[in-house]
């Protein structure tokens, strides 16, 4: 019996994936065989990603691209197929937040999250379904949060858009399920990447109590999401969708 994890000569198309949780969801990719494509807006954290992934033996390209513009998702999607041959595998990765306490948000910060983490996977998985319908199948793994889960007093408009994923994740699942695609939820727990230091470091003492409710005892890195995301991307989870898994070292079962 054949590898159902193997991704050999599949697609992925990794939004935001030049680093952090997204360049350690697509460096597995890679690893499992897949050829990666990742999409994202600094120039040279791109090219740095797909250097390493290069390295590693994998297929992998670049492309500069807004993910809540309507236009430029649509070249994006367009530049990955004609460079590939076609797209099997999204994951919705790219995101944003600001953090400040609900009256203090503009309501052009509010849309400029709600764009960058909800309305972006609306553009993108609407933008590879003709791949998908063409190819017979197709794997989108959303990244929600913690926050998909519990509320925080300076993250609410991410909060929101998180929750949001999941639902809509549910979503697409029951509709495209027709088409043989599946949809499914990624939902990190408190993960070591550049956008936490910063937080990390203005609040040593938040943070260290969240080290203290995680049974695993520590925080979580990018690569701890790679096997669930190959798993989710590969035939071995054709009968699983419409779910949002926790990979957040146990923090969410623990009072």
């Amino acid at each position: 019996m054949s590898n159902p994890f193997d991704l050999t000569g599949r697609a992925a198309l990794v939004t935001g994936g030049n680093g952090g949780i997204g360049f350690g969801i697509a460096r597995g990719l890679a690893e499992a065989g897949a050829m990666v494509a990742i999409a994202g807006r600094n120039t040279a954290k791109n090219s740095k990603a797909v250097a390493e992934l290069e390295a590693l033996g994998a297929k992998a390209i670049a492309v500069e691209a807004d993910v809540s513009d309507e236009a430029s998702v649509a070249a994006m999607t367009s530049q990955v197929a004609e460079r590939f041959g076609r797209i099997d595998i999204l994951v919705a990765n790219a995101g944003i937040n600001i953090r400040k306490p609900p009256e203090d948000y503009a309501l052009a910060e509010w849309h400029q999250i709600i764009n960058a983490n909800l309305t972006s996977l609306f553009l993108c998985a609407n933008a590879v379904l003709p791949a998908f319908r063409a190819a017979g199948a197709g794997k989108i793994i959303t990244i929600g949060s913690m926050s998909s889960i519990f509320g925080g007093a300076i993250i609410g408009p991410y909060a929101a858009s998180k929750g949001a994923v999941v639902q809509f994740t549910r979503s697409l699942a029951v509709a495209w399920a027709k088409h043989n695609v599946q949809v499914n939820s990624i939902l990190p727990g408190f993960i070591d990447t550049d956008l936490t230091r910063g937080g990390r470091q203005s609040a040593p003492e938040m943070f260290a109590r969240i080290v203290e409710r995680t049974p695993a005892g520590r925080w979580g890195q990018p690569e701890d999401l790679a096997g669930l995301a190959v798993f989710l991307a590969s035939r071995a989870s054709d009968f699983i969708t419409g779910t949002a898994i926790p990979a957040d070292g146990g923090y969410s079962i623990q009072l």
